[in-house]
């Protein structure tokens, strides 16, 4: 009898991850859309509910009303709890839950969570989950704190005291969303462009969130000791140092020249750290220049690393694929980093997202263009900013239409689940040759 039944498919964990977000944003769309999440009492359309939702959990901050005059404040606790769960991760919060009910943690769901915070084992995961939300909790209440000295002395202290909590959740989970806009719609963080308190704490909430809770984890253990980190913590960290510091040069002295000296510091600092993934401005990106805005998508691009809030193709990928030309160009057959060798496998790994995030940037920004008649400049800049989950601007989505902005919403979510999530969750097992083909050279180059 048991013999003739047909086998069960099971939901492979990237699957759920992948659900698990569309459920989330479909969740936080139909709320959106009752009367009291809207200020003036109507609700959203589902249209612009849906957009908000999908950027809030992508934690992307890209946005079609302005978050602090349109929404209620019903409307900006949902937005803000979309952003916490969407940083921290579906699965992540999924699991906390059900170890909190008491229930077991089966294998599925370990293997579930191991694929969503990219964890390099099974083992210790419900522990490294523990981990997660408490130097979350940490990291963005101390933020709260900090900023809280700016907000309450300029609006009060109940209004500051939500001010400071949502734009240091929205920093730490990379997310972008601000609430500025009752001083001028869409206008993020410009009237802090000299402010230290609020510069500092944000970049620095940023980066925390974005380097990955696997590298905190290393340093909590082994402190200081560089020499002693796995390898990924030290290619994050110095791939992270390196793109921040020399984006920070170029604008100090190709961007902000004219700007006294402190605003000039912060402000290239600033923007330097924002585009990697998290999506707030202190200056008009839209005044920039070409050279500049340039090298905002290539930054946007980039985004974070594994296993953090953050968005974008991941530091570490980057760092992979150019000690590969690296040791192409040293006619080595193998790249390594730190003494230690990358398997091939992660450097095709590599090239297959690389080559994923360039088509749907690419994609998309040609098709916004076409369909809106707007700069081609500018359409690959929003779709830079979609994709890596970003949530900078040049003014243009506010104004795009429904296709347009359907394009953007399914550029954020492919953007937040990631290329590999989408692969291996499309493949139904992992393929295993029977015989090799023939080889044969081709010239490339």
């Amino acid at each position: 009898m048991e013999e003739n039944r047909k086998p069960h498919r099971h939901i492979r964990s990237f699957q759920v991850i992948i659900l698990g977000f569309a459920l989330l944003i479909l969740a936080g769309s139909l709320i959106l859309m009752l009367p009291w999440a809207t200020r003036d009492g109507r609700g959203a359309s589902f249209a612009d509910a849906l957009f908000t939702a999908t950027s809030a959990a992508c934690v992307t901050g890209l946005v079609v009303q302005d978050t602090a005059t349109y929404w209620s404040g019903f409307g900006q606790a949902v937005i803000l709890l979309l952003i916490q769960i969407g940083g921290m991760g579906v699965v992540t919060v999924a699991v906390f839950i059900t170890s909190l009910s008491g229930r077991k943690i089966g294998l599925m769901q370990r293997s579930t969570m191991q694929d969503s915070i990219s964890a390099p084992q099974m083992g210790g995961i419900v522990r490294m989950t523990g981990f997660i939300l408490r130097a979350t909790l940490v990291m963005e209440l101390t933020g709260a704190v900090f900023l809280a000295f700016v907000f309450c002395g300029e609006m009060g202290v109940g209004k500051g005291l939500w001010y400071a909590l949502f734009h240091s959740v929205s920093a730490f989970c990379n997310a972008g969303f601000d609430l500025m806009g009752f001083r001028e719609k869409f206008s993020s963080l410009t009237a802090y462009q000299g402010q230290p308190v609020v510069n500092l704490v944000i970049m620095a909430l940023i980066i925390t969130g974005g380097i990955g809770f696997f590298v905190w984890k290393d340093i909590q253990e082994k402190g200081l000791q560089f020499k002693k980190y796995r390898l990924q913590t030290k290619v994050v960290l110095v791939t992270s140092a390196a793109l921040i510091l020399v984006p920070a040069v170029f604008y100090f002295f190709m961007e902000y020249a004219d700007l006294p000296v402190k605003e000039r510091f912060l402000s290239s600092l600033f923007q330097a750290v924002t585009p990697r993934t998290a999506g707030f401005n202190t200056t008009d990106l839209s005044k920039m220049g070409e050279g500049g805005q340039v090298l905002m998508v290539f930054l946007m691009l980039i985004g974070g690393s594994p296993g953090s809030t953050a968005g974008g193709l991941k530091t570490t990928t980057l760092a992979v694929l150019y000690g590969s030309a690296l040791s192409v160009f040293v006619h080595e057959e193998h790249v390594h980093f730190f003494g230690r060798r990358i398997t091939d496998e992660t450097v095709k790994n590599a090239a297959t997202i690389l080559l994923m995030y360039l088509t749907l940037f690419l994609t998309g920004g040609i098709a916004i263009s076409t369909i809106e008649g707007i700069s081609m400049k500018t359409a690959l800049f929003e779709t830079a900013s979609a994709v890596g989950t970003v949530g900078l601007s040049l003014g243009a989505t506010p104004t795009l239409g429904g296709v347009s902005r359907a394009i953007l919403i399914g550029l954020m979510f492919l953007g937040r689940v990631g290329g590999l999530t989408l692969i291996f969750a499309a493949v139904s097992e992992k393929r295993r040759d029977a015989a090799r083909f023939p080889e044969e050279k081709i010239t490339v180059g």
